[in-house]
């Protein structure tokens, strides 16, 4: 039995991969931009956004350990500190992060064996997909789009789900940049002069509208606008750093690289 009864999951990945690991029993609370599984939010109470949430509405369900991810949540997590609540605050920024997530994540709820099953699991995928990359003799660049107004290139884990995919990052300086803000691309012709084959939006609790692309000064000379080459994978998809990621992410990604692949007759 977990030393802990009552988890209160402040982040999408943790309520994903506590149910993946048969341990749901355990969820106390959930972020309300939960979507995985379907079922927990219905079964669970929402008790706080991403960046924004409320000491007594996380405290009303009386948890005896927070879960949270990165800077932008670490100031609850100090304050549920302060008043003596327990707290994990993760902070993986890489596929191997989200792996180590899932371990230390079993650990806590005393299910290793189910952990490193969910491990092998993700590996799988990850395996199967640089096997499918090796058979192409052209990585497409690609430029992914993690937010519009200012432009912003995607994350870490992001970028390396572009490589595993058999594609190269338009801009993988930026993806090493843990900070949304050292992720803006300042200049929109940047993007323009890199001449991306293929555009994923992945615009963070907004809907990809690839139309309004068309609409930025110079864009239309972009490869992946001149071939229809843009496209959307939705935020809860790839931008959570749990098992949807590799899971829905990266097969997403895979199947838009070989779409691209036989359109050039690879």
């Amino acid at each position: 039995m977990s030393h802990y009864q009552r988890i209160a999951c402040l982040c999408t990945e943790s309520v994903e991969t506590l149910y993946a690991l048969g341990a749901e029993e355990y969820i106390a609370g959930i972020s309300g931009f939960t979507v995985r599984p379907p079922r927990a939010r219905k079964e669970k109470p929402k008790i706080s956004g991403f960046s924004s949430s409320k000491l007594e509405k996380i405290l009303a369900v009386k948890p005896d350990l927070v879960i949270g991810f990165c800077n932008l949540q670490a100031d609850i997590c100090r304050d549920l500190a302060h008043v003596g609540i327990e707290v994990h605050l993760f902070n993986q920024r890489s596929v191997a992060g989200i792996l180590h997530m899932v371990r230390v994540l079993a650990a806590l709820v005393q299910r290793q064996d189910a952990g490193e099953q969910l491990v092998a699991e993700l590996q799988g995928h990850i395996d199967d997909a640089r096997a499918k990359a090796r058979e192409w003799r052209r990585r497409p660049k690609i430029y992914f789009e993690e937010w519009n107004d200012p432009l912003m290139s995607g994350i870490g884990w992001a970028s390396e789900i572009i490589d595993i995919a058999g594609g190269d990052d338009a801009f993988p300086e930026l993806a090493q940049q843990a900070s949304a803000a050292r992720r803006i691309i300042a200049d929109a012709q940047e993007v323009v002069r890199r001449a991306p084959d293929i555009i994923v939006g992945s615009w963070c609790g907004k809907k990809f509208q690839p139309e309004s692309l068309r609409a930025r000064p110079g864009w239309n000379g972009i490869p992946a606008l001149q071939n229809n080459m843009v496209f959307e994978i939705k935020s809860a998809d790839i931008l959570s750093p749990g098992p949807s990621a590799i899971k829905e992410g990266l097969r997403q990604m895979s199947g838009l690289i070989a779409n691209w692949q036989a359109r050039r007759g690879a």
